[in-house]
């Protein structure tokens, strides 16, 4: 299980360096995350990566290049977003502290041909969740 976060700090792109949270920066790493998926799942691992990497060159990378590529979107409202928002992303996108957000003023590229389109229901517990997708991905691969 790979975390989009860690492999920031991973790759050294954690920093308060803007350049890295522009969109040609998050297209760059999302890029070495879906190199570094492939190299993984050719060693006969099943590779699951959490990231927001909302980018068309990334969506179609990975289906050229990952025979069982298995891709989930979670398709959350912003306010839902702004509600949670545990890590003050969007707090301090408000205040002026921060920008290049992904969806307020970083424009993302939602999946167009995602295998599996997770609508945000709060009442849908991630168990529940996790038992609807398990057979999907099973049944993929």
């Amino acid at each position: 299980m790979l975390d989009g976060d860690e492999l920031r700090e991973v790759f050294g792109a954690a920093a308060a360096n803007s350049q890295n949270h522009g969109r040609e920066g998050r297209l760059a790493l999302a890029l070495q995350y879906a190199r570094l998926c492939k190299m993984i799942a050719a060693q006969g691992q099943t590779v699951v990566i959490a990231t927001i990497s909302l980018f068309r060159e990334v969506h179609e990378w990975n289906r050229a290049h990952l025979p069982k590529y298995f891709e989930i979107y979670l398709k959350v409202p912003v306010e839902e977003l702004r509600r949670r928002d545990p890590k003050d992303i969007y707090r301090r996108f408000d205040a002026g502290e921060l920008h290049n957000v992904a969806g307020l003023d970083l424009a993302i590229d939602e999946p167009l041909a995602a295998d599996c389109l997770v609508e945000f229901d709060r009442e849908r517990s991630s168990q529940r969740l996790a038992d609807d997708l398990l057979p999907k991905i099973l049944r993929r691969n």
